[in-house]
């Protein structure tokens, strides 16, 4: 009879050495059963009651009903729904003293993996290596390195192979000016990087928030797209080339949404006072913080990016029978249990539950180039597995309430009370 770990405070990992985290998760390292749980799968099926079996750090199997767990330990999820662990396609995150609790925010809300989204490559590359080294318990960091547009195409080049030559396989987000369009000159820049990430295996993510950036970005070959278009309404047409090529973009689609007295508790770096006020995701009066916000004839913020976001990323879903063209990030970093319902309450408007497991599933490890591996519940995928309690089914809400999560395999998160494991 074994106890799982049961440590679901920030303090409580975060301030962990490297030995103890490195102790804690071979231990944790085991094969094991997750048994009667309801089983989001991610890509449309559910199953009601089931086991997932994981051994050597991926799923084994996931079958409806019993299974045999003979020999191994055992989770009893009754009442609890297990999905694949959340993707973030584009985040932002600093490398500080601050980082171990902040990567254990991000488990703790059901976050397995994080494309870090800019800032320099030295930088996102060493925070990579906190967790994998076991000084820190945090999501899997996918490391990108900056390429700007402001240098010639030979310049260009030669970022994109310094970049690989670091094994970064992720450019940050690549800025194209949004209005009226990108001019010829950052076109001819952005064309010599596709072209030479394409033979060096880099990915090109491209920050395009005007559908006119957008088209132009994938006439050149872009096929990550970082922000929904928040300037204009997106044709029918724009979104049919974004799925026709085979493009996708990465959400951020409560870009423009206020914050309304919603609290961040500590240890988050911004904090907002519940006075019913509404506010930008950096704590200022909205819209007029919103970051380049959009303004009438008189230089008034209009917040319409809220909704040219959420108007957009149903026609650029819809535009895809496949429905492969949306995927998930926040961009955001303050709690990360409140970013994460803050994007979710404008998925929900028009999106069905179903279809948001998708898009933070399957979707988004696409997105970040790894959907071979992870981003559902199927046997041979890595086992990042969250525990939610609840239905996530039903409403948005259920996704808030993740308390267990399993890293490719290992237990990283236990909020449950001490429960033992059978073996």
């Amino acid at each position: 009879m074994r106890r799982l770990l049961t440590c679901g405070v920030l303090a409580c990992l975060a301030s962990l050495g490297a030995v103890g985290l490195s102790a804690q998760n071979q231990a944790a390292a085991q094969d094991m059963a997750i048994t009667n749980a309801r089983i989001i799968v991610g890509n449309g099926p559910v199953i009601e009651s089931g086991t997932i079996i994981v051994r050597g750090g991926r799923i084994a199997s996931v079958t409806p009903g019993a299974a045999n767990t003979q020999g191994l330990r055992v989770i009893e999820a009754k009442g609890m729904s297990a999905m694949p662990g959340f993707i973030d396609g584009h985040k932002h995150l600093n490398n500080n003293p601050n980082s171990p609790a902040q990567l254990q925010s991000l488990l703790e809300a059901g976050y397995t993996t994080i494309l870090i989204g800019g800032g320099q490559a030295d930088n996102n590359i060493a925070l990579r290596d906190l967790v994998e080294s076991g000084k820190a318990n945090g999501p899997r960091l996918i490391p990108s390195g900056q390429v700007t547009l402001n240098q010639t195409p030979g310049e260009a080049r030669k970022a994109v192979q310094a970049l690989a030559a670091k094994g970064v396989r992720h450019t940050g987000e690549i800025g194209l000016a949004p209005e009226p369009g990108p001019p010829q000159a950052q076109i001819e820049v952005l064309r010599a990087i596709v072209d030479e990430a394409a033979k060096v295996g880099v990915q090109v993510n491209v920050h395009a928030v005007s559908t006119p950036a957008m088209v132009a970005a994938v006439e050149v070959g872009v096929r990550r797209l970082v922000h929904l278009p928040n300037k204009d309404w997106t044709s029918y047409d724009a979104a049919a080339k974004v799925a026709s090529a085979g493009a996708i973009v990465s959400g951020l689609i409560a870009f423009g949404a206020p914050i309304i007295d919603r609290e961040s508790p500590a240890p988050a770096p911004v904090q907002f006072p519940r006075d019913n006020t509404t506010r930008f995701r950096d704590g200022k009066p909205w819209p007029e913080a919103i970051a380049g916000a959009n303004r009438d004839p008189q230089g008034r913020a209009t917040g319409t990016e809220g909704g040219y976001t959420i108007v957009n990323a149903r026609r650029i879903w819809d535009a895809d029978p496949n429905h492969q063209t949306i995927s998930y990030s926040t961009d955001q970093n303050y709690a990360d249990l409140v970013v994460l319902e803050h994007e979710l309450k404008s998925f929900s408007i028009v999106f069905s539950m179903q279809d948001i497991h998708r898009i933070i599933g399957p979707n988004s490890a696409r997105f970040v180039g790894m959907e071979d591996q992870i981003g559902t519940l199927e046997a041979g995928k890595l086992a990042d597995i969250i525990l939610i309690d609840g239905d996530p089914m039903a409403n948005i809400y259920e996704m808030l309430k993740t308390k267990v999560v399993l890293k490719e395999g290992r237990v990283v998160v236990d909020k449950r009370a001490a429960v033992p494991a059978s073996r």
